[in-house]
């Protein structure tokens, strides 16, 4: 069980391919639904700065979102598309409205 929150900046001729790459994510999550992983990606309001949260119902929760060929593609390049690196940080949720809930899904 755990949470984490990763932030970083790409640069700005690499936010539609960041974008596109994270949809191709969530296809995959669509389609395969994996048990125990929720997770949600927001661009905030500079246009290149990104968040990612992640909660995982068990232990195996970060290996099966890593195992998905979408993330891996997703996670290949990373640091090529940044300007500030993806720096992830383990959390515990004191309170989730339904946060990580898809709209229509």
């Amino acid at each position: 069980m755990g949470e984490v929150v990763v932030r970083y900046r790409v640069k700005p001729d690499a936010v539609d391919e960041n974008i596109r790459l994270i949809k191709r994510v969530f296809a995959e999550l669509d389609t395969l639904q994996p048990a125990g992983i929720r997770y949600a990606s927001l661009q905030l309001d500079d246009g290149v700065s990104f968040v990612h949260v992640a909660t995982f119902d068990a232990a195996d929760g970060p290996s099966r979102l890593a195992a998905l060929s979408a993330f891996a593609a997703f996670t290949n390049d990373i640091a090529e598309r940044c300007d500030d690196p993806p720096v992830g940080r383990a959390g515990t949720v004191i309170g989730d409205y339904r946060l990580l809930e898809r709209a229509g899904g």
